[in-house]
């Protein structure tokens, strides 16, 4: 039987060339094709693929929030970011939400589809600069500095909205601010609590404070 493999992605071109590597790959089965986080989620749950090759960048609901709420959905899916994007945050984001692999756009075809069969199998595929990244950020033990200790109330508030999953320009929203104020907050947010990364400073919040 063939391995169901569902793609969002919303460069058009990016979305051809990756649908025809899935129908020219004897095993793989293309299970739906999506140019939004939006239309993914309304057709997947009847479509049922094993495994998702997801972009973050999307045009409106991102592809870590597309991630989030597939993996409610659909619990047995299993998540393959593909995209342009290696800064930790991001990086960290998509896994904590739910992905299981990582891979970079400048993957080659064979590359993607031997991370489509280890993803399937269980695996992590991540891209090598990507997985150097990911063991790099848990060498150095962190501080134990508490957030409630050291940050501000509104960098609080803008800690909480990260630690549900909310983007930048959505925690702007809620807040009343600017995105670009709240990339500054998060700035200092990892520096008082002597973090690198989004996940870094959320696994900080006391046990029971995620909401």
């Amino acid at each position: 039987m063939a391995l169901r493999v569902a793609i969002v992605e919303d460069d058009p071109r990016w979305r051809s060339n990756l649908e025809l590597l899935l129908r020219e790959t004897t095993g793989l089965e293309c299970a739906g094709s999506y140019p939004s986080g939006e239309a993914a989620i309304a057709d997947l749950p009847r479509r049922r693929p094993q495994v998702v090759l997801m972009d973050i960048n999307l045009p409106k609901m991102s592809g870590v929030e597309c991630t989030r709420q597939l993996r409610a959905l659909l619990p047995e899916v299993q998540i393959v970011m593909l995209t342009v994007y290696d800064d930790s945050d991001r990086i960290f984001q998509a896994l904590q939400m739910g992905a299981s692999g990582y891979l970079l756009k400048r993957s080659s075809a064979d590359e993607i589809l031997q991370a489509i069969q280890d993803v399937h199998r269980g695996g992590a595929p991540m891209s090598a600069y990507i997985a150097r990244k990911v063991v790099q950020s848990f060498r150095a033990p962190a501080p134990a500095d508490r957030p409630d200790e050291v940050l501000s109330r509104r960098e609080s508030d803008v800690l909480n909205y990260v630690s549900r999953g909310y983007s930048d320009k959505e925690v702007a929203e809620a807040l009343g601010l600017s995105p670009a104020t709240v990339r500054s907050y998060l700035k200092a947010i990892y520096s008082k609590l002597h973090v690198h990364s989004r996940t870094q400073a959320i696994a900080k919040l006391p046990s029971g404070a995620t909401p």
